[in-house]
């Protein structure tokens, strides 16, 4: 092989990485947590700030701790608390996007066992951009303690 032939196939080698770099940071998901359950507790939150690089919705959020795993939202409308599914959440280029539990945030239902604080959870995300391309993020999200909301009473 020549010098000329080695330095083609290095750049494109180095192109092709490249490219793979772009696309496995096309997401990023900082601050992972899951609200620790006590034992018998059928459900549990899911809670992350995700931010996309380019105009992006989070689709699906899935998890080995919870037979169904939905992302819900909450909305105060006249007064009343309202807190159900909805199909995708909307990651605009480079806007963090916070799920936490006064809006936007992950269901755990039908937990498999309780999840002790400290845990290590794994959730696997999947978001697709607006080309339609599809991008699967592995995410492992640490308990936290009891306090705050619970959604176990809410069916």
């Amino acid at each position: 092989m020549t010098a000329v032939q080695h330095l083609k196939r290095l750049t494109l080698s180095l192109a092709l990485l490249g490219f793979a770099a772009h696309a496995s940071a096309q997401v990023q998901v900082t601050d992972a947590w899951v609200r620790a359950s006590v034992p018998g507790q059928p459900s549990s939150g899911a809670f992350m700030t995700v931010t996309a690089d380019s105009d992006s919705k989070l689709l699906r959020v899935a998890s080995p701790v919870a037979k169904d795993v939905q992302i819900h939202e909450m909305s105060m409308r006249d007064d009343v608390m309202r807190m159900g599914p909805v199909d995708s959440v909307a990651l605009p280029a480079g806007k963090a996007v916070k799920l936490d539990p006064n809006g936007y945030h992950v269901m755990l239902m039908g937990l498999t066992g309780q999840i002790k604080e400290g845990d290590q959870v794994p959730l696997t995300l999947t978001v697709e951009n607006a080309k339609g391309e599809k991008q699967t993020v592995d995410v492992t999200a640490t308990a936290r303690g009891l306090d705050g909301m619970d959604h176990s009473q809410m069916h």
